[in-house]
């Protein structure tokens, strides 16, 4: 068995990864790259392996530099099965079919200049129909399912705590009556964040491929950021100005939506003229926050608390959604204070240029970065200092307060990153380090190799591995204990119970006239897959 890196090697983008067995070839992750006009020229290189032949692609989770490829995968003729978790699935629907709209968009206007250059004419990476055939192909599964892929591969997907969704991946191959044991951790996220559970901590594995986006950096605390945001929208709006947010509209938007909720709907001291109109101007954002609340199921316990109580944390009466183009576009006009949130993140494409091509040489304005600003990006160059920046076309002079709030931040940092090595009961063999630029993954390569006397690998693009079983010793936790199975079983019966609860004491809405005409079919089925599941429960019982 073998495994071959073509993607985030030594970089935080194009998530990639080749297993090859005596019998199947496995892709981890399909992302587009993403970043300086150089990087992004990958993604018309055709694949390093023939799609044709690969059987499976596991998906970590939905955003783009992880999923961003799957439509070209099999428009060059994959044919396999997709294996991902339902809100990966989900989110995908809308990510994937945006994506395509902009690689349409930006083919249209690039062949608009080569016809007038007498050049020949580009395609797009992909279509929205072929991202269309692309959803076919997906597979869903829960979290802590055991999927028994054949009769070879099994999987495992645990929450890695970093998106609606987002997984780590715990495979399991048997070849030549050998079984080996693979750790990807995806991309992981930092503990106590909003909305989504913490990262879930990993008992063994024979190797380990773990990302290292912020391996050289400790985050400040969510919390902290959270309070910092409110000061910046405070102080901007007392002189009369404007807060620019460039976010990631899948999972960051949410989670600033959802602080933002707790913030001006629950705190009775806020005076109502500070009470500024929040803008999330996104049709790719609103679409996810749907998606979000149609997948609560895998919300932490204070968001699923909220619900419970009757509250949408994605609503509240300073809120608007932006969908119309002109309203986007009237934001601008607009002179009163206000908070703009619009993707993308990194402001390489998008609303979000425009929000700052109207409002980042005024001085009264604050632009505030929550997410991780890629190598050649827009946001990166802004933030290392440049005093004009080139946007649509136009030379802008940067004045307004810039601001880098890195505990928003969906990726561990690097005392998290040790701390879930350290919860491995039966430490890996080896670690290959992946998803960061190279000081970030050579600084955490470092402590990982004093911090536990594991060798690590930083491999380059196309790098290939023989894995192997090497005896290891099995410390003692191994294997769980029947008491720690109970209170597993225990927990979540008490979760079903405190649901029933809920929806008990709200029956009567069941009956509003509206609700039915509108969800009747919907909420019918959702009663009948519970009925289901509860008969299955008590058959298993019965045996």
């Amino acid at each position: 068995m073998d495994i071959q890196f073509f993607g985030a090697a030594k970089m935080v983008t194009g998530s990639n990864y080749l297993i090859k067995t005596d019998k199947y070839n496995i892709l981890i992750d399909c992302g587009m790259f993403q970043g300086s006009a150089e990087i992004e020229r990958l993604n018309y290189e055709n694949f390093p392996y023939d799609p044709r032949n690969i059987d499976y692609l596991i998906l970590s989770h939905a955003h783009i530099d992880h999923s961003g490829r799957i439509p070209k995968l099999i428009k060059d003729g994959f044919r396999g099965k997709i294996i991902t978790t339902k809100p990966t699935y989900d989110l995908c629907k809308i990510m994937l079919r945006d994506s395509a709209k902009i690689q349409e968009a930006d083919v249209e206007w690039e062949n608009r200049k080569r016809q007038r250059a007498g050049k020949k004419s580009i395609e797009p990476l992909y279509t929205v129909e072929e991202a269309e055939v692309s959803l076919k192909f997906f597979e869903t599964y829960l979290y802590d399912q055991k999927i028994i892929v054949n009769e070879d591969i099994q999987l495992k997907f645990r929450d890695a705590g970093h998106m609606l969704g987002s997984a780590i991946i715990e495979l399991w191959i048997e070849e030549k009556g050998e079984s080996i044991k693979l750790v990807f951790s995806g991309d992981l996220g930092m503990p106590n964040r909003p909305i989504i559970n913490n990262p879930e901590y990993i008992d063994r594995a024979d190797y380990l491929i773990i990302e290292s986006t912020y391996g050289d950096t400790i985050h400040e605390r969510f919390g902290q950021s959270a309070e910092k945001l409110v000061g910046i929208i405070n102080n901007t709006v007392l002189r009369g100005g404007t807060v620019i947010i460039p976010s990631f509209a899948v999972g960051r938007t949410q989670e600033l939506i959802y602080e933002l909720n707790k913030h001006y709907e629950y705190n009775e001291s806020i005076e109502e003229y500070m009470k500024i109109p929040i803008y999330v101007d996104s049709p790719m954002a609103v679409m996810a926050t749907e998606a979000f609340q149609s997948n609560s199921s895998s919300f932490n316990k204070e968001a699923k608390n909220l619900i419970l109580k009757g509250d949408n944390p994605f609503v509240f009466p300073n809120l608007r959604y932006i969908k119309d183009q002109k309203e986007s576009m009237a934001l601008n006009k607009y002179e009163f204070p206000k908070v703009i949130i619009s993707s993308s993140g990194m402001a390489t494409a998008g609303r979000i240029r425009h929000h700052l091509k109207h409002n980042i040489w005024d001085e009264k304005n604050s632009l505030v970065f929550v997410g991780y600003q890629a190598e050649g990006t827009l946001g990166r160059i802004i933030l290392n200092g440049a005093k004009k920046v080139k946007i649509l076309g136009e030379e802008v002079a940067v004045k307004s307060e810039i601001y880098n709030l890195q505990g928003f931040s969906g990726h561990a940092d690097q005392l998290m990153l040790i701390e879930w090595i350290r919860k491995f009961k039966t430490k890996p063999q080896k670690i290959f380090i992946v998803h960061g630029e190279e000081d970030s993954s050579n600084t955490l390569a470092q402590l990982i190799e004093f911090e536990f006397n594991i060798e690590t690998i930083i491999p380059n693009l196309g790098d290939k591995f023989i894995i192997k079983k090497e005896k290891v010793e099995i410390t003692e936790g191994e294997i769980m204990e029947p008491s720690v199975l109970k209170k597993d079983i225990f927990e979540e019966l008490e979760d079903i119970y405190i649901q029933l609860q809920a929806l008990n004491k709200r029956k009567d809405q069941f009956t509003d006239p509206k609700l039915l005409e509108k969800d009747y079919d919907t909420i019918k089925n959702i009663l009948i897959n519970l009925q289901q599941n509860l008969m299955d429960l008590n058959m298993i019982l019965g045996k």
